[in-house]
């Protein structure tokens, strides 16, 4: 791949990421895609068990300032379709310069390499997404090939206000997360999100490290419904210092929310994430926020939407078929 004189590639390393947070801040200041992570958050990201970084990663540099970066998520697992999702940047202040075009087709480029020794036999996408009020990004993919695959909504609730009732149904209980519930909580989330858009099991490693093992998971904050020793719903809860800090607002980030196929249809899901809410307020937060699924096929909008979650920000997943 050529790059434009004076701009220097190569892989990110855990040394990288005070640099790399004053690009991802410069970002948001501009984008404000409500993303703020900070150098710990960063390391965390460059530790993911599925990650490669000298094949993986790309940092963009002008001088010491980083200017860019690219990653590649590739699959351990496919159900249908191999997607190969990417996440890059291009610093506000070099932006309109060609670089995102170059840094795109490096990724592309090298989801096509992990596509090949991955999952060769299966189709092959590369994914990647992006706020809709994003003029030159959504320009670029679509010039690039892309096209709009799924939407996407970022959505946020004041804790100010009441919670509605949701009782739990008789002979289930809720109770918040503790390390006894690692495993059971793993395999309902798999067994929930099956039938997901774009969902592929990922290695139980990959899994604790976006969940449970995450420096920001928040399981005090996170609360189940039991049958038994059966969690039948669940939210997980996390918590971005970085964000904190940046916007001044204490939030609770809804990362996961599922039920079992075979409790859905009994508000499950409905009492856990307003136990989340309740017991969030009482602990200091001041809002609530969550992403969710446009066209999620267990009615998660209409859930979120009758607790009070109302729509921020729109983002828009786009695909292009591999080779």
């Amino acid at each position: 791949m050529s790059w434009p004189e004076g701009i220097q590639a190569r892989p990110i390393d855990k040394g990288d990421v005070e640099a790399w947070a004053e690009l991802v801040a410069a970002k948001e200041s501009v984008d404000q895609n409500g993303e703020n992570f900070g150098p710990e958050d960063l390391t965390e990201e460059l530790e993911h068990p599925n990650l490669d970084l000298a094949r993986d990663t790309i940092g963009l540099w002008s001088g010491d300032r980083m200017i860019g970066y690219g990653i590649v998520y590739g699959k351990s697992a496919v159900v249908d379709v191999d997607r190969v999702n990417t996440d890059g940047a291009i610093h506000p202040e070099w932006r309109r310069q060609g670089l995102g075009t170059t840094l795109m087709r490096w990724l592309i480029q090298r989801a096509g390499e992990v596509h090949t020794a991955t999952h060769p036999d299966s189709p092959g996408l590369v994914g990647t997404g992006v706020s809709d009020t994003n003029a030159g990004a959504n320009q670029m993919l679509r010039n690039l090939g892309f096209e709009e695959e799924r939407y996407f909504f970022d959505m946020r609730r004041p804790l100010d206000q009441p919670v509605p009732d949701a009782p739990v149904p008789d002979g289930l209980k809720l109770r918040s997360y503790d390390t006894s519930y690692e495993e059971a909580l793993r395999q309902a989330h798999y067994e929930a999100f099956s039938d997901h858009w774009g969902w592929s099991p990922p290695t139980p490693e990959a899994w604790r490290a976006r969940s449970i093992g995450s420096r920001n998971f928040r399981g005090q904050q996170s609360y189940y419904v039991l049958d038994g020793d059966t969690i039948a719903a669940y939210v997980n809860a996390f918590e971005w210092d970085a964000d904190t800090e940046v916007t001044g607002v204490r939030e609770l980030y809804i990362g996961q929310v599922g039920t079992r196929r075979a409790y859905r249809g009994r508000g499950l899901a409905r009492a856990a994430l307003a136990k989340v809410l309740a017991k969030a307020a009482e602990a200091g937060y001041q809002r609530a926020a969550l992403g969710v699924d446009a066209d999620n096929p267990t009615g998660a909008l209409g859930l979120y939407e009758g607790l009070g979650f109302v729509t921020h920000k729109k983002f828009i997943s786009y695909q292009l078929p591999l080779g």
